[in-house]
């Protein structure tokens, strides 16, 4: 959850909640660990990660103890507001989570887990580039309680890893999967697919390695060209091909259609599981609207509608801690139609779909529209009063959301 910072209003330097936030102890919670550090950027990456040579003063070494700062902050405000609680799901994101020694990862995660307590059964997730795992650094990850690792393939052709700048050695990633299989660990494999040069046959191919591995989630993207990238300058340039939308629509249906035949079922629009356990538990919190606190740099919050996020610097952050200020840049807390628009926006690409109900009355007719237009579910509509996207609807889920909200 570490990105661009939207305007809002400065956060208080001890990172107090607002006096009369309807905080509910019952709403699930979450915690994002941002890891910022890469070996190198991929041209196409806009979040906010750091090479070596941008770190300004801010050491890899300490990065463990600073969190573990922000994690005691943490506890001390949600103490003092009545909602500390067990944590349900833990994410170690970025960056490059396995950049860090495990050892670190272990103890932040023992601090977050000291802090606010752990449930029976919480997912914990760690990010992991193919090169970075060893069957000794996913052991040290198991004893600490890390019980599922995400693992960054992107493709299994070099031309277009090359076109995303991706380093990894591609046998790499069977070797990862395999350390994590054999250590017991759940395994996601993240896809991209529409890079340059990247024809629907290099995908399919990427598809079949990936379901070779056989793991139990697989996320598929469309590469999006952000602003600032190296890959938006080269674009700008005429030195890289743009995306065709096309091109990206065929390869969705060929990821949903191969995927499908494989047994994987989609439960959002990008993220396909093997059964309905192995969902990602974390990202379901967030499309879900529950509470989490995103720790690092950059890193978003949520906590009864109240929303803030960090100072995007390793070594801002750091400064701002050993002072012992919460390192919260600034915070928001949206009204009931922003708040709206979000839920709409999140809960519509989800397969359970969004309530009807949930939807402003003077929009609920627009559903027999996109009924019409093949982008909804009618059978989902008329039985469950719930908004399903179909296949199409998935392609135009943005199309989709505008209809029922503006």
């Amino acid at each position: 959850m570490a990105g661009p910072l939207p305007l809002g209003d400065p956060a208080p330097a001890d990172g107090r909640l607002p006096d009369g936030l309807p905080v509910d102890a019952t709403t699930p919670f979450s915690a994002y660990l941002h890891v910022p550090f890469c070996r190198v950027r991929c041209g196409y990456c806009d979040f906010n990660t750091y090479t070596s040579s941008e770190l300004r003063g801010a050491r890899q070494d300490e990065y463990a103890d600073t969190l573990i700062r922000e994690i005691d902050l943490a506890r001390a405000v949600l103490d003092e507001a009545g909602a500390v609680r067990p944590m349900d799901t833990v994410f170690f994101g970025g960056g490059t989570p396995t950049l860090l020694p495990a050892g670190d990862l272990a103890r932040m995660l023992r601090a977050a887990s000291d802090a606010f307590g752990l449930r029976d059964g919480a997912e914990v997730t760690v990010e992991a580039n193919p090169d970075t795992v060893t069957p000794q650094v996913v052991e040290t990850l198991l004893d600490a309680g890390v019980n599922r690792l995400s693992i960054g393939m992107q493709s299994a052709v070099p031309h277009v890893l090359a076109a995303l700048d991706r380093t990894h050695d591609p046998e790499n990633v069977a070797t990862a999967v395999r350390a994590a299989r054999d250590a017991g660990l759940d395994v996601s494999v993240d896809l991209i697919y529409g890079a340059p040069g990247e024809s629907l046959s290099d995908w399919e191919r990427s598809l079949d390695t990936a379901l070779e591995l056989a793991p139990d989630h697989i996320s598929a993207y469309a590469l999006i060209i952000e602003d600032g990238t190296k890959l938006a300058r080269q674009i700008r340039r005429g030195e890289a091909p743009a995306p065709d939308d096309d091109l990206q629509a065929d390869m969705y249906e060929l990821a949903d259609r191969r995927l499908s035949d494989a047994g994987f079922a989609w439960y959002e629009v990008s993220n396909w599981a093997r059964r309905p356990e192995n969902a990602s538990r974390h990202n379901l919190a967030y499309w879900r609207g529950s509470d989490w606190w995103g720790f690092g740099p950059g890193a978003h919050s949520h906590v009864a509608g109240l929303r803030w996020w960090n100072v995007k610097h390793p070594a801002a952050y750091a400064q701002r801690l050993a002072l012992g200020e919460s390192p919260a840049a600034g915070r928001e807390q949206p009204d009931q139609q922003a708040r709206t628009l979000e839920h709409v926006l999140l809960q519509s690409r989800l397969a359970e779909g969004l309530p009807i109900d949930d939807i402003a009355e003077t929009h609920r007719e627009r559903v027999a529209e996109l009924i019409s237009d093949g982008l909804v579910d009618a059978a989902s509509a008329l039985r469950d009063r719930r908004v399903r996207l179909t296949l199409r609807g998935r392609l135009l889920a943005d199309a989709v959301v505008r209809a029922l909200t503006e």
